[in-house]
């Protein structure tokens, strides 16, 4: 919390404006990374280790070292300015646990969809879910070692996304690169807004 002085030379405390973000993608594209980046808390994280009963339902491919899974959600929260707080709320990857995006979703100012260029059509799903419930969202390509790099012109046209839709690189694991991608989601979902 801040201070600020109002007429009589007091102190008052400023109320932060708290918005909700969600942090979405497919199936081990870093959103536990990207919260765990950027809270200043210590994120709640409902990860399980990846069982051979989920291997038929778990794709793992491009992704075979990834040994745990989120089934629930990930938590965390950054304070971008004395008065704006984020709080962020990471899904579920598998279709098997999209019955949690309806409760997770209510509320939310805007999202991050995260995108891994070597599977990108993992991320379809999730940019229809936000196009469909009229959710501003920004596309973020987590920039993995050893994958392909591609202007943010060519992501967009392979997602078919709205011109106004915003595309970032990002790398999940760096704060400020995670910050980064948030301002832009705040920045996109306000101007949205504005406009609606």
């Amino acid at each position: 919390m801040g201070y600020g002085h109002s007429d009589l030379g007091r102190p008052h405390i400023v109320e932060p404006v708290t918005l909700k973000i969600l942090v979405a993608g497919g199936f081990g594209v870093g959103k536990t990374t990207l919260v765990g980046a950027v809270s200043e808390i210590r994120p709640l994280r409902t990860e399980e280790i990846l069982t051979e009963a989920g291997r038929p339902v778990d794709d793992i491919a491009g992704v075979e070292s990834k040994t745990t899974t989120t089934v629930a959600m990930d938590f965390g929260r950054i304070t971008l300015r004395e008065d704006l707080v984020l709080y962020l709320f990471g899904t579920p990857g598998q279709d098997r646990f999209w019955f949690l995006w309806d409760e997770l979703a209510t509320g939310a100012l805007g999202a991050v969809v995260l995108a891994d260029t070597r599977r990108l059509e993992d991320c379809f799903a999730a940019i229809d879910y936000f196009e469909r419930r009229d959710i501003a969202f920004t596309v973020a390509v987590n920039c993995f070692e050893g994958a392909d790099r591609y202007p943010e012109d060519s992501v967009r046209d392979a997602l078919d996304l709205d011109p106004g839709t915003p595309v970032v690189l990002c790398d999940a694991r760096e704060r400020e690169s995670a910050k980064h991608v948030l301002i832009s989601v705040v920045e996109h979902a306000m101007l949205a807004s504005a406009r609606g």
